[in-house]
C-alpha cells in the first residue's frame, strides 16, 4: 500500500502560519513593543535636553521637576507595556505548544506496531517535552525579541544619525560588521551543538524509561550496578552536550561586548574632538553615549534570537518527521459500522518488513457468524499475525480479508475495531482501579455489570480478597497483580464490551489448568452468538471450537474439528497426547 507523504515544513513556515492564525495577539504585542521602543529612544533625548538646560542654567525649580516627572512617567509606561506584551506573547506561544503536543499525540495514536517497533518510548517522550518547548520558545520569545531588538536598533540608529550627528554615528557603527560575521559563525555552531544535546537527552530519557519499566528484572538479575553505570555515562554525555551548546551560546556575549567597547572608544574619541571644536554640545554627546548604551539590548537580542531559533530548528528537525509520518495503516474506509456476517480469509499472505520468510502464506479460512475458530501451531507459526491482520495492525501483502462480504479496508478503522473485543498475549493495564481497567471501553457500565464480567473471567473471588476490592489500584502496567490476574482482567474487559467478534490471543497462558477450565466453561455461555477466534498453545482451550486450523511456518497444514484432527494423527494429535500426559503427571 502506498502511503501519502506530507510536504516538509521549515520552522519558519510553521511559525509564520501560527502567527497568521493568531495575528491579533502578535499585532497587539507588536504595538506595545513599538510604544516601548519609542519611549526608550526618547529617554536619552530628554536626558540630553535636561543636561544642556542644567549646563546653560536655563532649567531649574518647577521646570526641572516637570522634566524629572516626565522621565519617571516614561519609565513606568515602559514597564507596563513590557509586562503587557509578554502576557500577550507567551499566551499565544503556549498555544503553539498545545497544538504541537496535540498533533504529536494524535499522530502517535494513529500509528501501528511497525512505527513503535522502530521508535523508542523515551525518545518520543523527549520530543513531546524538550523539543516542543524549544519550538515554542522560537515562536514566542525569539519572534518578539527579534522584532523588539530590530525596532529598537532602527530607532536608536535613526536618532543617533538624524537626531545627533551622522558622522559620529558612522564612526561608532564601524565595528558592527565584524560582530555580524561572528554571529553567523557562532549560530552555525549553536545549531549543531543543540541538535547533539537534544539527541543525547533523548537517549538518556529512553534509558531511564526502560530502566524504570524493567526494574524488577534488573533487581532479579543483580544488574543495578551496571544500569547505574550506564545511567551515569549517558547523564555525563547529555550534560557535556548541553554544556557545549551553552558555551557556544555564551560566545555571543563577548562578541557584543567587544563590539560595543570598540564603538564606545571610537565615540568618545571622535565625540570629544567634536565637542572641543564646538560642533557638538555636552548634552548631545551625553545623549549619543546613552543611545550607544541602548544598542546593548538589540545586540544581545540578536544573539538570543539566533540561539533560540537554532535551538528551535534543531528541535523541529526531530519533531517534524514524527508529525509527518504517515499512519502505518491508512484509514480510507467509509463504512461506519460492521454488520453481522461471515468472516473470511482469502489466500492471505504477509511478510514482516525486513524478513524474507512469510509470516502467513496463502491462508484461507471461512467462519460463519457465531462460530468459533481455534488457531494452533508451534511458536512463530503465525497465530498472532493472523489476529493482527484482522485488527488491521498490518495490511496483507496478498489476498483479502472479508467481513460480511466486504473487504475490511472498506470499514473505517474506528468502526472495525469497535466491533472487536481483543485480549492480547500481554494485556496492558493502566495505573487505575480494577473497576476502571475492566470498564475501560465501557465507562458507563454499572458495578453489577463489571462484577459479572469479572465472574465470567474467574476473577471475582481474587478481587474480593483485596483490601480495597474493585477499587484496588493495580499500579503501572498492573504491576501489583500476577500474570494470570492481569490476563483475567483483560478477559473481563473484553467480555464487558459485548462486541460481535472476540479475539483471544493465547489469553490463558498464565493461568493454571483448573482456572482455565472454569474460564472456558464461562466463555462457552458468554460467547453464545458471538464469533470467536482463539489462538492458544493449550489445545484444551480449543476442544469445543467449531473449526480448528494448525499453522506451521505460516501455512495451514491441518484443518478440522477436535475429533477430526485427533483422527488424522498429525501434529495436533501428537501435541494433544503430550499435553494430556503432562497434565496427568502434574496432577499426580
Amino acid at each position: 500500500m502506498r502511503k501519502s507523504v506530507l510536504p516538509k515544513q521549515s520552522i519558519y513556515q510553521l511559525i509564520g502560519s501560527f502567527v497568521l492564525r493568531h495575528w491579533r495577539a502578535y499585532v497587539l504585542s507588536a504595538l506595545m513593543l513599538v510604544g516601548v521602543a519609542a519611549l526608550t529612544v526618547w529617554v536619552p533625548r530628554e536626558v540630553g535636553r535636561i543636561v544642556d538646560g542644567l549646563v546653560g542654567g536655563q532649567l531649574r525649580g518647577a521646570g526641572l521637576w516637570r522634566e524629572l516627572v516626565t522621565l519617571v512617567t516614561m519609565g513606568v509606561a515602559i514597564y507596563l507595556l513590557r509586562v503587557g506584551w509578554r502576557l500577550q506573547l507567551f499566551a499565544a506561544a503556549y498555544r503553539l505548544g498545545v497544538e504541537l503536543r496535540t498533533r504529536l499525540y494524535a499522530r502517535l495514536a494513529t500509528q501501528g506496531p511497525p512505527f513503535f517497533q522502530r521508535s523508542r518510548t523515551g525518545d518520543l517522550m523527549a520530543r513531546a517535552t524538550n523539543d516542543v518547548d524549544a519550538v515554542e520558545m522560537a515562536a514566542g520569545e525569539a519572534f518578539l525579541a527579534g522584532f523588539d531588538g530590530t525596532l529598537t536598533l532602527v530607532l536608536v540608529v535613526a536618532m543617533m544619525t538624524l537626531g545627533v550627528d551622522w558622522r559620529l554615528a558612522l564612526v561608532a557603527l564601524l565595528p558592527f560588521p565584524v560582530m555580524a560575521w561572528s554571529f553567523w559563525v557562532i549560530s552555525r555552531r549553536v545549531h549543531d551543538a543543540w541538535r547533539q544535546s537534544l539527541d543525547r537527552f533523548s537517549a538518556l530519557n529512553d534509558h531511564v524509561q526502560e530502566t524504570v519499566a524493567g526494574v524488577r528484572t534488573l533487581r532479579a538479575l543483580g544488574l543495578e550496578p551496571r544500569a547505574g553505570k550506564e545511567f551515569g555515562t549517558r547523564t555525563e554525555a547529555a550534560a557535556a552536550a548541553g554544556l557545549a551548546a551553552l558555551k557556544w551560546e555564551a560566545a555571543y556575549e563577548p562578541a557584543v561586548g567587544l563590539t560595543l567597547s570598540a564603538a564606545t572608544v571610537l565615540t568618545l574619541g571622535m565625540g570629544g574632538y567634536f565637542v572641543w571644536q564646538g560642533q557638538l554640545s555636552v548634552g548631545q554627546l551625553t545623549a549619543f553615549t546613552m543611545y550607544l548604551g541602548q544598542l546593548i539590548w538589540p545586540m544581545f537580542a540578536m544573539g538570543w534570537v539566533l540561539s533560540l531559533l537554532e535551538r528551535g530548528r534543531a528541535a523541529w528537525a526531530r519533531l517534524e518527521p514524527v508529525l509527518n509520518e504517515p499512519p502505518s495503516i491508512e484509514d480510507r474506509g467509509t463504512i461506519e459500522s460492521v454488520p453481522a456476517g461471515p468472516l473470511a480469509f482469502e489466500s492471505v499472505s504477509f511478510s514482516y518488513p525486513g524478513r524474507s520468510a512469510p509470516a502467513l502464506d496463502l491462508v484461507s479460512i471461512e467462519l460463519a457468524p457465531g462460530q468459533s475458530l481455534g488457531v494452533v501451531g508451534p511458536t512463530g507459526a503465525g497465530k498472532s499475525t493472523l489476529l493482527n491482520l484482522l485488527l488491521r495492525h498490518y495490511a496483507p501483502d496478498q489476498g483479502c480479508i472479508r467481513w460480511a462480504g466486504r473487504p475490511i479496508e472498506q470499514y473505517r478503522l474506528s468502526a472495525l475495531r469497535a466491533a472487536i473485543a481483543w485480549v492480547p498475549q500481554e494485556p496492558f493495564l493502566f495505573s487505575a482501579s480494577i473497576t476502571q481497567n475492566i470498564a475501560l471501553a465501557r465507562a458507563e457500565a454499572s458495578r453489577a455489570e463489571v462484577e459479572q464480567a469479572a465472574r465470567l473471567a474467574d476473577l471475582h473471588h481474587d478481587v474480593r480478597r483485596f483490601a480495597d476490592g474493585y477499587e484496588t489500584v493495580v499500579g503501572e502496567r498492573g504491576v501489583t497483580l500476577s500474570g494470570g490476574q492481569r490476563q483475567r482482567v483483560a478477559i473481563a474487559r473484553a467480555l464487558l464490551t459485548d462486541r460481535p467478534l472476540l479475539l483471544l490471543d493465547d489469553a490463558l497462558s498464565a493461568v493454571d489448568t483448573a482456572t482455565e477450565a472454569r474460564i472456558l466453561e464461562h466463555l462457552r455461555a458468554a460467547r453464545a452468538g458471538r464469533t470467536a477466534i482463539i489462538a492458544s498453545h493449550r489445545l484444551s482451550a480449543l476442544a469445543d471450537a467449531d473449526q480448528i486450523v494448525v499453522l506451521k511456518a505460516g501455512r495451514i497444514v491441518e484443518r478440522g474439528t477436535h475429533d477430526e484432527l485427533l483422527a488424522q494423527g498429525g501434529w495436533y494429535a501428537a501435541q494433544w497426547r503430550y499435553q494430556q500426559l503432562e497434565e496427568s503427571l502434574n496432577a499426580a
